[in-house]
């Protein structure tokens, strides 16, 4: 044998080695980034439950916080609330009926494999004085797509909620 088949030999070997060694890491590493993705949607039914939270105080400016400046809401039977600024405003009607009560709870969460955009959706029920005076109970469901900000934090964008049949 010379001396350059047997530094082939070696280059070939290092090479599966190498390659070997590549793949082990990606194989490694690849669990961990879906496991991410699980902890990225974990943080977002979070964020969207402390909203739920926020929803009880009754702060209008607390509930629209979680909103992004361009966001736009859909509340039922009403036109788009276009803005932050809007959105704050279908909140506070709600919250100026004293009786008046909300709460939602995330059923799925989901983040994009980019990372950037999110969606939560959900169960909510709502409670309030009808027009005759009576309690009234609605139930319903949402979905609501976030948007993670420049600074890390996730914004929601679009918000949607609507009452189940009666």
């Amino acid at each position: 044998m010379n001396r350059f088949s047997m530094g082939k030999r070696v280059q070939g070997l290092l090479f599966v080695l190498a390659a070997a060694g590549a793949l082990a890491v990606l194989f490694s590493v690849m669990p961990a980034l879906a496991a991410d993705m699980d902890a990225n949607a974990k943080a977002l039914a979070k964020l969207d439950d402390d909203w739920s939270k926020a929803a009880a105080t009754r702060d209008a400016d607390r509930v629209a916080s979680f909103y992004a400046e361009d966001a736009i809401a859909y509340p039922p039977n009403e036109p788009a609330a276009i803005g932050r600024a809007a959105a704050k405003k279908v909140w506070a009607a709600y919250f100026a009926d004293k009786t008046f009560t909300i709460s939602w709870k995330t059923v799925h969460a989901e983040v994009a494999k980019s990372g950037d955009l999110g969606y939560t959706t959900g169960t909510y029920e709502a409670s309030f004085k009808g027009p005759d005076g009576k309690r009234v109970s609605e139930k319903g469901k949402y979905v609501c797509t976030w948007r993670k900000q420049k600074d890390g934090t996730w914004k929601a964008i679009h918000d949607i909620w609507n009452t189940d049949a009666r």
